[in-house]
């Protein structure tokens, strides 16, 4: 027993210090009190309480009315109303805001909440009038200060509004909630205004101001009107296609904006309210007084929340896929963490050893904060089981892969998902390129002189081999991009670490029942050195791996591209010291590095790091604009291949197993990317 815990923690060393994990699945934390623009400028949390800025007091003092501000809050408010009837000017109306939103503030703190929600509801409207009522003929002036903080006291007492709403009832889209005040009853209606999510999408919601993210190097927060939200997704029994791609307990940003309309804007509660909800990622601005006007969003918090739920708990899975992978077969597969878009191409980013599809979260927050890239590009992740060796997985990500293709695109209607990009770090790499390969025999032969037809054995286990050894480079791949792949090996996996990885990984159990069938019921048919025997991930990624080779000389579908990405450790420090500056220190730069490649860069970042590294993720935002820029210039150069030239299995197999071919499709290209 101390024997077998000594050698899980001598692999779990070695491979933290030259693998692939992440380290935290602490992602947000709550905050003490949330997040208040105002806390400092109206004195939130001083001992005196809340209270207005000097230059609203300047104001009533100038009509005399400062004494009323210990008095009634209604009666000020009222005053003020007077004055700019008879001469209208925004400053009014910014303070008669700002003044709102401190009696509210002090009967939220004096438990009077029916009164806070309607002071609230007074400070809404009071500085949607100072941003959009027409009816002053000096427009708002944004460079003054006064501007922003009219925007602040809006999505602040929004904000507090709905706090108060939800202690009442579920804030969901399609619901009406009556709002008691102590003058007034409204009714507020929610409504959805998304292309993809839908109402019964939405479980509950949670606010933004609450959390304070960690984990994410960049945080991605845009300034203009509305309340930033998490959206907890309700996963649904039904038989939606896409269904099967979420995750569980998946979060997503929504913004929520109270539109005022006219004829509530001089009183102090409306009657009734449309709350509207946008989604960020298709909806950034809203048209409001024929003004396009940007929403307040917050694309890093809902991810950051995501991240955070058990199910995509990092060290788990990663572990897991790399000790015993078959517990992973069940979380295997296609994860989209957005509405799936039929109009954008997916780019499908594919982990590295001891790792899952949390490793690409920085790369994901920072490439999705462009709105063109958001416009263009749906985010995908792949998971699967690092323990195994990466032909087995490269074959289950075909098949997964196809399945998706048929899933959401049965009738080939959307040719966008013909133009897919593949991102893989690490051994990653290696399961990317082999989607886009044509294996003719080359990759049967390193097991066998054979032929496939001679083999015997269970028809499910040969077509499994066949599937693994005989395949032709999907149509729907257009580039891949390789980052800290070791495309010739890594001496990572030395006699050490294969030693301990034979120990300590568990070996699939379909992999190891067909070996032993093979080998026994075709005595002499196997090579003394085929990969049939190779059986974990560290022995597949030894540089005398026998398919290595063969990878590096196979032939690629002609219409795909690749890109590489090379991390090379900074020769200064211990770490450089000791690697010499001659790789990541995981993969040497011999390895790293590929002929007959589109583009190759090296970055100084170490293997663990380097597609998190910034240079890294502006390589793959570059390479995703140069994608779009040959699709809207097509056909460009000598053209592109037509995917029905794709090669097929040998007639040797095809005639014994059934293997669905490649689809037969044309390279079309996406008429979305076209006519923006």
């Amino acid at each position: 027993m101390f024997r077998h815990r000594f050698a899980i923690l001598t692999l779990l060393v070695i491979l933290a210090t030259a693998g692939c994990a992440s380290s935290s699945n602490k992602w947000v934390k709550l905050r003490t009190t949330p997040r208040n623009p105002l806390t400092e400028t109206l004195g939130l949390l001083t001992r005196q309480g809340p209270k207005p800025t000097e230059r609203t007091i300047q104001l009533l003092r100038r009509y005399n009315l400062e004494d009323q501000l210990a008095g009634d809050r209604n009666k000020l408010l009222a005053q003020l109303d007077e004055i700019d009837d008879r001469k209208p000017d925004r400053e009014h109306v910014y303070a008669q805001a700002e003044l709102a939103y401190v009696g509210a503030k002090r009967a939220a703190q004096g438990g009077k909440s029916d009164r806070a929600l309607e002071l609230y509801g007074s400070a809404v409207l009071h500085s949607y009038r100072y941003l959009f009522d027409e009816k002053y003929a000096v427009a708002s002036n944004p460079y003054d200060p006064e501007f922003r903080r009219a925007c602040d006291l809006y999505n602040t007492a929004l904000e507090s509004m709905l706090r108060i709403v939800q202690t009442n009832g579920n804030l969901r889209p399609g619901t009406v909630h009556l709002i008691k005040t102590a003058n007034h009853d409204c009714q507020l209606e929610i409504q959805l205004k998304s292309n993809d999510w839908h109402e019964d999408d939405f479980d509950h919601f949670q606010f933004v101001s609450d959390f304070e993210v960690h984990g994410l190097r960049n945080h991605y927060h845009n300034y203009g009107l509305g309340v930033p939200l998490i959206a907890v997704r309700r996963k649904h029994e039904n038989t939606d296609p896409t269904e099967q791609f979420y995750p569980d307990e998946l979060s997503f940003p929504v913004t929520a904006f109270l539109r005022v309309t006219t004829e509530w804007s001089h009183g102090n509660t409306p009657k009734q309210a449309v709350l509207e909800l946008y989604d960020p990622l298709d909806q950034p601005n809203v048209q409001v007084a024929q003004v396009k006007v940007p929403l307040e969003t917050d694309l890093s918090t809902p991810l950051a929340h995501t991240l955070s739920q058990p199910a995509l708990d990092d060290t788990r899975i990663s572990t897991l896929g790399l000790l015993n992978p078959d517990k992973v077969e069940k979380q295997q597969g296609l994860y989209m963490f957005e509405p799936f878009q039929s109009d954008k191409i997916p780019v499908v980013m594919v982990h590295g050893l001891w790792s899952s599809p949390v490793t690409w979260m920085e790369m994901f927050n920072d490439l999705r904060s462009d709105p063109l890239i958001r416009e263009n590009y749906q985010f995908w992740f792949y998971l699967y089981p690092s323990g195994q060796p990466f032909w087995f997985s490269a074959a289950q990500m075909r098949e997964d892969l196809a399945h998706m293709k048929k899933s959401l695109d049965p009738q080939d209607e959307h040719p966008a998902l013909d133009q897919m990009v593949l991102v893989g770090h690490s051994m990653g790499g290696l399961v990317s390129k082999l989607q886009t390969i044509d294996s003719g025999n080359q990759f049967w032969e390193t097991l066998s002189e054979h032929p496939f037809s001679e083999l015997k054995g269970d028809k499910e286990v040969r077509v499994g081999l066949a599937r693994t050894f005989f395949f032709a480079p999907s149509p729907d791949v257009r580039r891949v991009v390789t980052i800290g792949t070791p495309h010739r090996g890594s001496k990572v996996a030395n006699d050490a670490t294969r030693w301990l990885g034979r120990k300590l990984i568990k070996i699939p159990s379909m992999i190891l029942k067909g070996r032993h069938e093979l080998v026994a019921s075709n005595p002499g048919y196997f090579r003394k050195d085929a990969p049939l025997d190779i059986s974990t991930s560290i022995d597949s990624l030894d540089p005398e791996s026998p398919l290595l080779p063969v990878l590096l000389e196979a032939q690629r579908g002609p219409w795909v591209k690749y890109h590489n990405i090379v991390g090379k450790i900074p020769e200064k420090g211990i770490a450089g010291w000791l690697v010499g500056g001659t790789g990541d220190g995981v993969v040497s730069l011999a390895s790293a590095q590929l002929d007959n490649v589109r583009s190759q860069i090296i970055v100084p970042a170490d293997h663990v790091s380097v597609h998190r590294h910034p240079k890294a993720i502006l390589e793959v935002h570059r390479i995703l604009m140069k994608h779009l820029e040959e699709l809207r210039t097509f056909p460009y150069e000598s053209g592109v291949e037509h995917a029905s030239s794709l090669a097929t299995p040998p007639a040797s197999i095809t005639s014994e197993i059934t293997i669905p071919p490649a689809p037969q499709r044309t390279a079309e290209v996406p008429t979305s990317t076209l006519t923006r």
